[in-house]
């Protein structure tokens, strides 16, 4: 009888392995079609992938978008079929239990260098949509006070008007 439990317990945690690797390779999908859209300029596709109530946050301090003000803001540059191209150096992909949540973080080749996208994504009547996604650009700790120095005045005026 333990030997039966043992087999029946042995076999559900591999179905459930199994279930888990199947996720984070259609999330893996779902992300290189992603940015894949980007890069053909494919306005639809790309916006498609993004939840409705989804937040963008880019490089710059001040682009935290709501997916309708970040599809405004992008739309000529898709319009003028040039959009920007972001190609997978390395991706994390986690889930969360139920397996209706996830989140990753990526290094990805751009035309900024190395940057770093990180996110959440849900599942969403059947398909795996952005729902949070943030893009930094990475420096080298050997980099950082001369970047720091770079941006110092308009740090200061930005961190002036936020105080305010």
């Amino acid at each position: 009888m333990k030997k039966l439990l043992f087999l029946s317990l042995l076999l559900l945690s591999t179905l459930g392995v199994k279930a888990q690797s199947d996720t984070k390779e259609k999330i893996n999908t779902v992300l290189e079609n992603w940015h894949d859209a980007a890069s053909r300029a494919d306005y639809d596709d790309y916006f498609n992938i993004m939840a409705d109530e989804s937040t963008f946050i880019g490089t710059d301090p001040t682009e935290n978008w709501e997916k309708g003000e970040f599809a405004e803001w992008s739309k000529p540059y898709f319009d003028k079929g040039k959009a920007w191209s972001f190609s997978t150096l390395e991706r994390n992909i986690f889930l969360k239990q139920d397996c209706e949540i996830a989140w990753f973080d990526e290094l990805l080749e751009t035309h900024m260098g190395i940057c770093r996208g990180s996110g959440v994504m849900t599942y969403e009547e059947g398909e795996w949509k952005v729902k949070h996604y943030v893009l930094s650009i990475e420096i080298p700790n050997e980099n950082v006070d001369e970047i720091t120095l770079i941006k110092k005045d308009f740090d200061t005026r930005l961190m002036e008007k936020l105080k305010k």
